[in-house]
């Protein structure tokens, strides 16, 4: 039980307690006053309820026990209102009851069982009309019972979805930082083992000590985005940086380990953009540089950040050797980086073709 669902059923037994308290306010306003059998009716009613139904959730939603817990409560009910009606006021604490004791299709039963015993405590059962009024109550209570299971199951699908989502998230997250920050560790390493001395050859240790510092600066960087992905903060280069800015540190960072030329052109006025649109226009630019590096072969890398009235682009260009975008096992990069497009309103393009480099197109609309 969630806290939501403890809090609701809180307040309807709060509101059956509600219901008993008003009814002795108002047998006190009679001239008579509530009996003693009417308190007693009371009494046991109320710590019938309270010992067996409150102080019992573990056992709500079972036939048995509540279906007789919830007999009992009804039948004291009647012979309450039968002695003073003053209590006929507790029926609007009662009525929620079945619904909260019995599990589906015998909640609407309990709620039908409940009418029947108001319209006994009330002598109705005897009116000519008795059984279209009855159809009527009853009718309506099930309706109204049909709603609330309708809102409940609602409310458990969006969960539902909310969680498939947050996975999704959490799954674009995990290949933005740590598979392309492993990528780039793994390159670098490969490249200091090449630098290693053979058996007849000499160690370019300047080298191997340039891509082990990389490695080093990439496994700093890649932990601490993983610190931010789990906080669910925004991008590491956003954090203290504009966009623009950031784009600009991570093509010179990417340029220094790849050794392939980047270039960042921001065209237009620059504005302030959401935590969110940022991050997914970042985050197309990490992804379009690490397909780059690893199948792309490309000598160099454009990346162009416009600013329009209605809309923001980023278009990511490499002269490498391209791909077939209608192919299958694209990767997940690609796919990801849709699903990011699309949570924020945008569309990605992709053109290459075998030979002739690739350009990827973010475009986002302006809010």
């Amino acid at each position: 039980m969630n806290v939501w669902e403890a809090r609701w059923l809180r307040a309807f037994h709060m509101l059956f307690y509600a219901c008993l308290a008003l009814g002795l306010v108002l047998s006190f306003g009679e001239d008579a006053g509530p009996g003693p059998v009417s308190l007693g009716l009371l009494a046991l009613l109320a710590g019938w309820h309270w010992f067996f139904v409150l102080r019992r959730p573990h056992l709500l939603g079972r036939l048995h026990p509540m279906a007789f817990h919830l007999a009992v409560l009804c039948a004291l009910y009647v012979a309450l209102v039968l002695t003073d009606r003053s209590f006929d006021v507790v029926i609007f604490g009662l009525m929620p009851q079945p619904y909260l004791m019995l599990s589906t299709p015998w909640s609407y039963a309990g709620a039908v069982a409940t009418i029947l015993c108001t319209f006994a405590a009330r002598g109705y059962l005897d009116d000519p009309d008795a059984l279209w009024r009855l159809a009527g109550s009853c009718g309506l209570v099930v309706a109204i019972g049909l709603f609330v299971a309708y809102v409940l199951r609602q409310s458990a699908q969006n969960k539902t979805v909310g969680v498939l989502e947050e996975r999704a998230r959490l799954a674009r997250e995990i290949h933005d930082t740590l598979a392309q920050g492993l990528s780039g560790i793994i390159t670098q390493l490969e490249a200091a083992e090449q630098a290693m001395p053979d058996e007849q050859g000499r160690p370019d240790l300047p080298a191997v000590r340039r891509r082990i510092a990389l490695a080093k600066e990439l496994a700093r960087d890649n932990l601490q985005e993983a610190r931010r992905s789990v906080d669910a903060l925004r991008p590491g280069p956003l954090q203290e940086a504009h966009l623009d800015a950031a784009l600009a540190q991570v093509a010179e960072r990417w340029s220094r380990t790849s050794e392939v030329s980047a270039t960042v052109t921001v065209e237009g006025t620059s504005r302030p953009l959401t935590a969110e649109v940022g991050a997914t226009l970042l985050r197309a630019a990490q992804e379009g540089l690490s397909n780059a590096a690893k199948h792309a072969r490309a000598d160099r890398v454009a990346i162009t950040l416009t600013y329009m009235d209605d809309e923001v682009t980023l278009d990511v260009f490499d002269d490498g050797t391209g791909f077939d975008p209608g192919a299958q096992g694209s990767g997940y990069g690609l796919a990801a980086m849709r699903e990011r497009a699309r949570g924020v309103g945008g569309t990605l393009t992709v053109e290459s073709a075998p030979g002739e480099g690739t350009a990827l197109c973010l475009r986002i609309p302006s809010n």
